[in-house]
């Protein structure tokens, strides 16, 4: 990813305001970015340590709750089928 989109996508994260928002940019950036997850980019920026950790851990925390979320709601539906 190049660095002018890394700090666009970093000062995206640090307006994000709801988890809601955090989830929305998520999506986004795999329809746009599909070779740089959200997850990815994140991990980056602390490699980098242009994120502070319990920031990163915030974000990554809201995106791995959402994502369990989404596995708990596919397998009960496939457990009703």
């Amino acid at each position: 990813m190049a660095s002018d989109l890394k700090e666009r996508v970093l000062s995206a994260l640090r307006a994000c305001r709801s988890s809601d928002d955090l989830v929305a940019l998520d999506e986004q950036l795999a329809i746009d970015c599909r070779d740089a997850p959200l997850h990815q980019v994140i991990c980056d920026a602390l490699r980098d340590r242009s994120v502070a950790p319990v920031e990163a851990a915030n974000w990554l925390t809201t995106l791995m709750e959402h994502r369990n979320q989404q596995l708990t709601a596919c397998l009960n539906l496939s457990c009703q089928v």
